[in-house]
């Protein structure tokens, strides 16, 4: 007898199926189409893609939304962006493996291996948008995808916003369906805490794992690794 879908597949089916931004939708057809001149033997995944991880998972990881040539090739979040071990797919699966929330430290492709283990990962925006730079239409076209998870997501006690965008969707989506945050809404900056009572997880925010981002040294590998080591000492402290 087959096993039936869980609810959080039937979420992954309706992203995969999405076509609601007409940009996006030709941009990262265009970009299935044309591709990367590295990567022009292989067939690009060239849809919405959807969240990725532990279905109890205790820490939810929002990124912005797929790299034209990673997520948007493999299908898979935050997998494949760069060759040479500096893409932002690594460098996040070095933080999460050293914390223990990755069975291993690099993201390649779909049958790669990588697990994570009391982690899930997803992002705001489905598609690969232009620049980088998604509209507030197409942000707001997504977010019922992200509510959807965070409502399946019931084990979540910790919620990390990799980048600005990810943090100010988050604290609004956390803010709707709990109670208010219990001190003022701070200023994003890496590292910085929104609580909102006992319910609601905890709102962590980091810097976004870019290349814009790490070779520059705004956001260095210790300081990433700090904010997973400290979104696993407060699940600790939560069981």
């Amino acid at each position: 007898m087959p096993i039936p879908p869980t609810p959080l597949a039937h979420v992954h089916t309706q992203v995969v199926a999405c076509e609601r931004c007409p940009r996006l939708v030709a941009y990262r057809n265009e970009i299935a189409r044309t591709k990367k001149l590295q990567f022009q033997h292989d067939t690009y995944w060239g849809k919405p893609v959807p969240g990725f991880g532990d279905p109890n998972a205790r820490l939810l990881i929002v990124g912005l939304a797929p790299a034209p040539h990673g997520s948007n090739r493999t299908g898979r979040m935050f997998t494949g962006d760069g060759t040479d071990g500096n893409g932002s797919s690594d460098f996040l699966m070095r933080a999460l493996h050293a914390t223990g929330f990755a069975n291993q430290p690099t993201s390649q492709h779909r049958h790669d291996g990588l697990a994570l283990s009391d982690a899930y990962l997803t992002a705001i925006v489905r598609c690969a948008p232009p620049a980088n730079r998604p509209t507030q239409a197409e942000v707001a076209a997504c977010a019922p995808f992200l509510r959807q998870e965070m409502e399946l997501l019931s084990e979540v006690r910790v919620t990390v916003a990799l980048g600005k965008l990810a943090f100010d969707q988050l604290f609004k989506a956390l803010s709707e369906r709990g109670a208010p945050p219990s001190t003022r809404r701070p200023r994003f900056a890496h590292g910085a805490q929104v609580h909102f009572g006992q319910d609601p997880p905890i709102l962590i925010a980091s810097y976004h794992p870019s290349r814009q981002n790490t070779q520059t040294g705004l956001l260095t590998p210790q300081m990433l690794r700090n904010v997973f080591a400290e979104a696993k000492k407060i699940i600790s402290s939560k069981i």
